[in-house]
């Protein structure tokens, strides 16, 4: 079982100078303890569910440039990309380039956009959820296209490339993976059945049951496009917090392992610093007992 460090937070501590060298340290303390991912929202504005919408929040891209340049192992992405900011074409080169600087360490992680407070306050189109989702599986196209040898036209309803050069390729072979959140039984899992190489779920208070749920219906999904269910990676965000009571989350992790999970994402809790530390003295090494 792999774990992945979700930073998403920047009001801790709370003066803007800090966050760099905050972020610098969280991020090294947690590849250090043995974490194996690092991921970032991808909001311009705080989610209003979690914090006021005024508390820091920085652009995804340029921060995973950042934690790159400071680091060595950890694979980093978005958690997950909304598809409505940003041109398919430009996501594919930047992550792309996140993964050549990185040495082969992006992953793209994609879903359907939500957060209609920041894209109206930014002046990002808002569109109906069924728009959104043709436009995602668009945007899965056009990235693979890209990623592949094929460097000519895209043809679309929603976008229209006329060539899709991307030099230089990615280092990641054959392409960084993708990794599609979001638990939409009709719309996004099946998605993940047809162009991802990982889902991404949300764990909740009902424990494995729901994670269960979702993977069936992802397995019925692969069934009917032809896919091998177990060509691809299940990840899972904790609804647990890691270091409010080991026991009880190494448990948790434990029946997401029994349904094939192989990693788990945990969010800080506390000083970001403080919360990857933790996790390498309390939690990593008993972690390697799970799989």
């Amino acid at each position: 079982m792999k774990l992945g460090l979700h930073y998403w937070s920047y009001s801790t501590p709370a003066e803007a100078a800090a966050i760099a060298p905050t972020l610098t340290e969280a991020a090294t303390t947690a590849e250090q303890a043995g974490v194996a991912s690092f991921t970032v929202m991808d909001h311009f504005f705080q989610m209003e569910a979690v914090a006021p919408a005024e508390e820091p929040m920085l652009e995804a891209y340029t921060t995973l440039g950042f934690v790159a340049a400071k680091t060595q192992r950890m694979t980093l992405g978005v958690l997950v990309t909304g598809v409505m900011y940003r041109y398919p074409g430009l996501l594919a080169k930047t992550v792309t380039t996140l993964d050549v600087l990185s040495g082969g360490r992006a992953r793209l992680g994609i879903g359907a956009s939500w957060y209609e407070r920041e894209q109206r306050g930014l002046g990002v189109p808002v569109v109906p959820v069924a728009e959104r989702f043709e436009r995602l599986e668009e945007t899965l196209r056009i990235v693979r296209q890209m990623w592949s040898d094929d460097n000519g036209p895209f043809a679309g309803q929603h976008y229209q490339l006329a060539e899709t050069i991307n030099s230089p390729q990615p280092l990641s072979r054959p392409h960084p993976p993708i990794m599609i959140g979001g638990g939409g039984e009709k719309k996004t899992l099946l998605l993940v059945a047809r162009y991802a190489d990982a889902c991404n779920l949300f764990g909740t208070a009902a424990g494995a049951d729901d994670v269960a749920r979702k993977l069936d219906v992802l397995r019925g999904h692969c069934a009917a496009e032809g896919r091998d269910y177990d060509t691809i990676e299940k990840t899972v965000v904790a609804h647990r917090p890691p270091l409010a009571d080991v026991d009880a989350f190494l448990a948790e992790v434990s029946s997401y392992a029994a349904l094939g999970v192989t990693e788990v994402q945990v969010t800080p809790d506390r000083h970001p610093v403080e919360f990857a530390r933790r996790l390498g003295d309390e939690v990593l090494p008993r972690l390697a007992d799970i799989g």
